[in-house]
């Protein structure tokens, strides 16, 4: 009992922070997502903004480029971080670790530094990219790729891909350290060429290991806002709006807080959704 007493004592810090920053503000924002919480008024309106949600039109465009940056980024960086860490893991320690720093430090960039430069490379004028193309004869004029409708989301999604990458890689190289070699050797010994020895040895034996990239990159897909905010504020024409910088515009431009949690609240239901999904399946391709 002594010792007992003494654990919760050395964990009430965390569990004051926990309970005071994360559990009371989630119950905050679902009771409040049934009013209409602004600077004046504090009205009961059931699920009125719930309602409301599915008939606003800039939300609904705003849930399906989250869903398109879900569904384009989680896969690609899942299956090329697979490949860069199946690439890179037999080369010799300090190439491998040599690769890892290149791929991670834009994780470890600030994401301001790293909107101002890739800011720089789509500029209409001055941008890199409008250089090269404009050099090697792809295009005729310059194109604003932040400011027209059918590019701006791409852009966004190329970057978050850019930033996404390499703690899966890290990740991947670490899990695949883990792999048994023995068994690894004895299929090769009975004739298994690589790519049978990857597929049904060492991909089942690193499902853990995906399942919590896909379950990361999905949350962080979904919670895409500093480089909407940084780059294009949901502009052009509301083209690049996510749900999560729906939620901020909403809450902290319009002060509609009861409406932005209900939009935190959908949004959180969805991932959770999405989340069970990926675990369902990683956990059916998984080995003991």
């Amino acid at each position: 009992m002594r010792e007992t007493r003494a654990a919760y004592l050395f964990l009430l810090p965390a569990l004051i922070f926990f309970v005071g920053f994360i559990i009371v503000p989630m119950i905050m924002c679902l009771v409040t997502s049934f009013f209409n919480y602004t600077m004046t008024d504090f009205t009961f309106v059931g699920f009125g903004n719930y309602i409301e949600m599915f008939q606003d039109p800039i939300f609904i465009r705003a849930l399906k480029n989250t869903v398109l940056i879900v569904i384009v980024a989680v896969p690609v960086v899942t299956i090329f971080s697979l490949w860069v860490s199946a690439a890179i893991y037999p080369l010799h320690a300090a190439s491998r670790s040599f690769f890892r720093c290149v791929f991670y430090l834009p994780v470890v960039t600030g994401t301001v530094a790293v909107a101002v430069v890739w800011k720089w490379m789509f500029n209409k004028y001055t941008g890199l990219f409008n250089y090269v193309l404009n050099a090697a004869g792809v295009i005729d004029e310059n194109i604003s790729w932040l400011g027209d409708e059918r590019f701006a989301i791409w852009c966004i999604i190329l970057i978050l891909f850019t930033t996404s990458i390499g703690q899966p890689i890290v990740l991947y190289v670490a899990a695949l350290g883990n792999v048994d070699n023995s068994i690894v050797e004895a299929a090769q010994v009975d004739g298994a060429t690589n790519f049978q020895t990857f597929w049904r040895i060492k991909w089942p034996s690193i499902m853990p290991t995906t399942l919590y990239i896909l379950v990361i990159t999905t949350i962080n897909s979904f919670q895409c806002y500093a480089l909407i905010q940084l780059l294009t504020s949901g502009g052009p024409n509301h083209s690049t709006d996510t749900i999560m910088y729906y939620i901020y515009y909403e809450a902290f431009k319009l002060y509609r807080y009861g409406y932005g949690n209900a939009m935190g609240v959908f949004l959180a239901i969805v991932i959770a959704v999405f989340s069970a999904i990926q675990f369902k399946v990683t956990k059916a391709g998984s080995v003991d």
